[in-house]
């Protein structure tokens, strides 16, 4: 097995490196195809020195709250029935502390690979998180280092890459264009396009994805790449930009045994290339354990080994319990500790004798657990060396003075902001279906209020039919958009996985997200407004419609918004639907079309002016009947919707004349009583322009935009507390 020792004076780079792999699996599989050439991303032939990144961690404890299972008997029968579960250090009679990590130390060096083993739940992940700054650091005891200093949040967010156990990637992009994004997100626009796209195949190639670059991820809904393809291309996106910490939460489940020995093998040559690798692996192959330079196994948060595989044989012979020797020793190891965990003791000898036998063996000289010189080199001098020789392709500089070492991000918003949306429309482009469910709905939609209302007259009728159609048409419009709930909350954990190592600024999506929803409820607009404004008879001509779509548009953007921000808030789609129905039920029951301003309690009157239906509903009374020379009720008319409706004709001009004498005033049956300014005076619709409403609307979208943005900044923490 090759060591990091080996190559010091020249290290070579990610894409030498990926080469030899590849030539190496191209032998092994009989693969003819021919072999990718190398990027070269340094600028200069300079040969850089040796690269030494030590991370140390020591005293590692992490425990948390959890419900305390209690029997009735000690909750009624006395202090004496509850003595065996009353709380201690702190803990409740309803909850108890339970220790996920518990006092764990050890180190992990460049050119190594770093794998942590144990059984379901003994605390694997937890470990991982820990040392990627996934735990809050309130909650998590003891320190983690790099050459000796305390790692910053932020500066650990650039030069390291975290690859989550679950599959997080956009369903109907390719593997080359899902990796392609991750190359324009992590990489800086100096790259040219062109070393982008030969990054991206070099990894394709190593990866062993090349048969199915062309095809689409997939979802349940369409056929893609095998879930051994899709882990694959989940690990790719995460080391595009070659980080000098890689940390990866079991990289080979999922994959049959060749597959599994490729990535760790690809893993290994990225850690010679001066990366420190640390990984979570449940099982691994005999070839794959050849290939792990250090193990820490865990049983319940306790370490129980830490050191090299090639000591497992000693380590168990000393504790009395010899490998055999046609045995695998990950599995013998693995095998023992499940056994002691169900004896009456536990673990707790074994734990023990771990401690003795490290500090035994760091008596010894040149054993492996003396310390690396680091040749004084402090973190950031290291940071730069390592950046010379080409790691961190993300526009840093090698100015070991700089305050600013290693950019945050790699592009500027504007580039993130073009990427996104790209992402975004191409993802969308390839499920039509989803517009076409939204469009068919407004249409059909359309389609009935235009032939339930059709041509209407300017009768007093009509005008209490034009009421119900503006309101009916307006709450649609924001009952629509709840079809945009599930959009964030499929993509909530690929935006956290993406913004926690700073693939890109939150701000760009919120942006982005905005950007591409535009379009397609620019579309929906104009179909409604088509459909619904000469059918019904609305007013205005071709200003009259312009404005009507004006406002139909900034309905749709404002309900978009105001469900986009729920979703950020709201994480489950049928909780999130039942929300929005109920909360638009409400805009609409204080929109001023079922109770006036005017009869609405004073204690109800704010959810009136924050009710989204408003300000479009009263937005297109103004713009139907704004005319002062319309007319809507004349003469005998003003008898329609009262008991006098049904009288004859001939009684209502009696009538009518007898009401002349008594006002002192000539009403005859062509006299114009209300016109459309009474209307609006009636509906209590006074204080605003349409205007008014329809900017007042625009900005409600902008305003739920916002507080999405927050709720992305507050709600979408990756760190565990």
């Amino acid at each position: 097995m090759e060591t990091a020792g080996v190559g010091a004076a020249a290290s070579p780079t990610l894409g030498h490196l990926l080469k030899v792999v590849g030539d190496m699996r191209k032998e092994v599989t009989g693969d003819e195809t021919p072999t990718h050439q190398v990027l070269e991303m340094r600028e200069n032939g300079m040969e850089p020195r040796s690269l030494p990144f030590v991370m140390s961690f020591s005293n590692l404890t992490y425990s948390v709250k959890v419900s305390r299972k209690m029997a009735w008997s000690s909750l009624f029968l006395g202090r004496n029935a509850a003595t065996a579960t009353d709380p201690v250090n702190g803990e409740t009679f309803f909850t108890r502390t339970k220790v996920l990590l518990n006092d764990i130390s050890g180190e992990a060096r460049d050119g190594e690979i770093m794998a942590v083993m144990g059984a379901s739940g003994s605390g694997k992940s937890t470990l991982i998180d820990a040392l990627a700054n996934r735990i809050a650091k309130e909650s998590l005891q003891g320190t983690v280092t790099l050459n000796g200093e305390q790692l910053e949040s932020s500066l650990l967010k650039v030069i390291s890459a975290y690859v989550m156990q679950d599959d997080l990637l956009f369903p109907m992009l390719t593997v080359e264009e899902t990796l392609m994004f991750a190359a324009e997100f992590r990489l800086p626009r100096t790259l040219s396009k062109s070393k982008k796209k030969m990054r991206v195949q070099a990894l394709i190639d190593q990866l062993g994805i090349r048969n199915a670059a062309k095809t689409v991820i997939g979802d349940e809904g369409h056929r893609g790449v095998s879930g051994g393809e899709r882990r694959r291309v989940s690990i790719g996106t995460d080391i595009i930009h070659d980080p000098i910490l890689l940390f990866l939460d079991e990289p080979t489940s999922g994959l049959d045994s060749t597959s599994a020995y490729m990535v760790v093998k690809v893993l290994q040559r990225i850690a010679q290339s001066g990366s420190i690798v640390i990984m979570s692996i449940h099982q691994p192959s005999y070839r794959i354990l050849g290939l792990l330079d250090r193990m820490i196994f865990l049983s319940r948060g306790h370490t129980v080994y830490s050191g090299s595989p090639s000591n497992l044989p000693l380590f168990f012979s000393d504790f009395g319990h010899p490998i055999p020797e046609n045995e695998n020793r990950t599995e013998f190891a693995l095998d023992l500790i499940r056994e002691l965990e169900g004896s009456p003791g536990g673990t707790k000898s074994l734990v023990e004798f771990n401690k003795t036998w490290q500090t035994k063996r760091s008596t010894i000289p040149n054993s492996e657990t003396t310390l690396m010189s680091t040749h004084g080199l402090s973190l950031k001098e290291a940071i730069s060396a390592s950046i010379s020789k080409g790691k961190l392709v993300s526009g840093a500089t090698n100015d070991a003075t700089s305050t600013s070492l290693v950019p945050t991000f790699a592009n500027p918003l504007w580039i993130e902001l073009a990427v996104l949306s790209n992402r975004s429309f191409t993802n969308s482009r390839r499920m039509p279906e989803l517009f076409g469910v939204r469009l068919g709905a407004v249409l059909i939609t359309g389609f009935i209020l235009a032939t339930v209302f059709w041509n209407l007259d300017n009768s007093p009728k009509g005008v209490q039919e034009r009421l119900g159609f503006f309101a009916f048409a307006m709450s649609t419009t924001f009952y629509t958009c709840a079809d945009a709930l599930p959009v964030f909350l499929q993509e909530r954990y690929i935006f956290m996985r993406e913004t926690a190592y700073n693939a890109y600024r939150r701000p760009s999506y919120v942006l982005s997200h905005s950007l591409v929803a535009l379009p397609s409820l620019l579309f929906l607009s104009l179909a409604f407004s088509a459909t619904t404004f000469w059918a019904v008879g609305l007013d205005g001509g071709s200003s009259g419609f312009f404005f009507y779509f004006s406002i139909i548009f900034a309905s749709f953007w404002a309900g978009s918004s105001f469900v986009t921000f729920l979703s950020g808030v709201v994480p489950d789609v049928m909780l999130g639907y039942t929300i929005v129905v109920a909360i638009l039920a409400y805009f609409l029951l204080f929109s001023g079309f079922f109770i006036n301003r005017d009869r609405i309690p004073a204690y109800w009157i704010w959810f009136h002016y924050i009710s989204l239906v408003k300000y479009p509903y009263e937005a297109v009374l103004q713009n139907e009947f704004q005319d002062p020379t319309k007319c809507f009720v004349r003469g005998v008319q003003i008898f329609d919707n009262t008991p006098l409706a049904a009288v004859p004709l001939a009684l209502k001009e009696k009538l009518l004349n007898g009401l002349s004498s008594s006002l002192g005033m000539n009403i005859t049956s062509t006299t114009c009583v209300t016109t459309g300014a009474d209307i609006l005076q009636q509906e209590g619709i006074t204080d605003l322009s349409k205007w008014d409403c329809l900017w007042i609307t625009v900005a409600w979208g902008f305003f739920f935009r916002i507080l999405f943005y927050f709720s992305l900044l507050l709600g979408s923490k990756n760190k565990r507390r």
